[in-house]
């Protein structure tokens, strides 16, 4: 198995993914989708949970080596963040989707330095949309961003154009396809599914479902 597929299998143990094709999800936005992925799940099985720590401890400590921060974002990102950040020994903080509306009014939660390089844990992406907000907060505090790990990614084209326009190095554990040919293995998934489910990956928000 590759490391991909490894994760991938790690993340269908903990059932932190559901695939659906036939009775797809709703997201927030209002997509439909044939898979949701919660990674919290992971979190409450000790040796999943220590194997995805250590791997995105690597991940970092091999893209990244210069990193003097970890920023986890909230909320999902806030465990993850600080269990790296204890493993490689750096400082951590994490970051709000917005200020708070008492108190300080922090975004940032942490002690940091202007100029220090900090890497983003995210437990997924998506579209990109709000990985890439919690990066202009952390540049518009004067961190210097070194780059993005997750767990999981959706692997959407407007996601990987929107990184790569914003000059931001993004690595992730596992993927949509990967995940979709472990489950198709596993009799998760019907083989004729396949193609449907990778169709949903190429045009998210128009996809309607199987039948």
């Amino acid at each position: 198995m590759t490391d991909a597929t490894i994760s991938a299998e790690k993340l269908l143990q903990a059932q932190a993914v559901r695939l659906s094709p036939e009775q797809p999800f709703t997201w927030a936005s209002g997509w439909k989708s044939p898979i949701y992925c919660d990674n919290r799940k992971l979190l409450s099985h000790p040796f999943i949970r220590e194997y995805i720590k250590s791997e995105l401890s690597n991940t970092i400590f091999e893209k990244f080596p210069d990193a003097e921060l970890i920023a986890g974002v909230a909320t999902a990102g806030i465990a993850w963040g600080a269990l790296i950040a204890d493993q490689l020994k750096l400082p951590f903080i994490y970051v709000r989707p917005k200020p708070k509306e008492h108190g300080l009014g922090n975004q940032i939660e942490g002690d940091y330095t202007a100029g220090q390089k900090t890497v983003v844990v995210e437990d997924l992406i998506s579209t990109g949309k709000s990985s890439l907000q919690v990066v202009d907060v952390l540049k518009n505090s004067g961190l210097e961003l070194a780059g993005m790990v997750s767990i999981f990614n959706y692997g959407f084209d407007a996601a990987k154009e929107a990184f790569d326009k914003a000059q931001v190095n993004v690595y992730s554990l596992t993927n949509y396809p990967t995940l979709l040919e472990l489950a198709l293995k596993k009799g998760i998934i019907k083989a004729e599914h396949q193609e449907v489910l990778l169709k949903w990956q190429n045009d998210p928000a128009n996809w309607t479902g199987v039948y």
